[in-house]
């Protein structure tokens, strides 16, 4: 099942924090448990490093420049709905309600137990799986209930369309072989040619219109998703 790689994924979070000793902490502890790690030491350094990517975003809310507040809601407004988990050393009533009508999705006070927050991160992060989107402009592509928009066109995929674009996009800027495709998408379907992955490809492409250009072919190597 393609969508088995996709809950396999390593997911990546990245950690905002202007205390070098706590990015530090949480980079060691987060790498240990499979995590991809990306840091950043203010939010505007964070707002360069963000991509469709990241899993999670661990916020720190008292920084010089731009608060975590600020950049949480920075984020929703730009309809960004990636899950964020404070880590603050403001732990009133109020700086955690604050917290979550800016955005957030889960509040962790300083100091803290890493133990507590690895299950935080994991929790959200499943919480997430169940309705997890794949967005680039006005491509949307959503995992659990199977639909693929452009705009506000749904378009129409079989079951092994869909799955070779979450394939693709899963494993996006990468190229993935014919053979790569048959093992994973017709594994239980004796006969399958390489031409067969040729076909559902440009149907699916045919499908995508405008954007059939996210699917790039690679002369005598196979297919990959291209974003840029």
């Amino acid at each position: 099942m393609v969508m088995s790689n996709y809950h396999n994924l390593t997911h990546k979070i990245l950690i905002v924090d202007d205390e070098q000793v706590i990015r530090e902490v949480l980079e060691f502890n987060l790498a240990n448990e499979g995590f991809a790690v990306t840091c950043a030491a203010s939010a505007e350094e964070a707002m360069k490093k963000l991509d469709s990517d990241f899993s999670l975003i661990l916020l720190d809310i008292m920084m010089g420049g731009m608060s975590g507040y600020k950049f949480a809601e920075f984020l929703r407004k730009k309809g960004n709905q990636i899950p964020i988990i404070f880590i603050t050393a403001k732990d009133t009533e109020n700086d955690m309600l604050t917290g979550f009508l800016v955005g957030g999705d889960d509040y962790i006070s300083k100091p803290f137990s890493i133990k507590e927050v690895i299950a935080r991160v994991k929790a959200v992060i499943k919480r997430q799986k169940n309705t997890e989107q794949f967005i680039i402009d006005d491509f949307t592509v959503n995992f659990d209930s199977k639909e693929v928009y452009v705009g506000s066109e749904k378009i129409n995929l079989t079951k092994t369309e869909f799955n070779i674009l979450v394939l693709l996009i899963m494993n996006k800027n990468r190229i993935i072989s014919r053979d790569e495709f048959i093992d994973d998408i017709w594994r239980k379907t004796p006969f399958i040619t390489e031409r067969t992955v040729d076909v559902h490809i440009t149907r699916l492409r045919k499908k995508l219109g405008k954007k059939a250009s996210f699917i790039v072919n690679k002369q005598g190597f196979g297919y990959k998703f291209n974003e840029i």
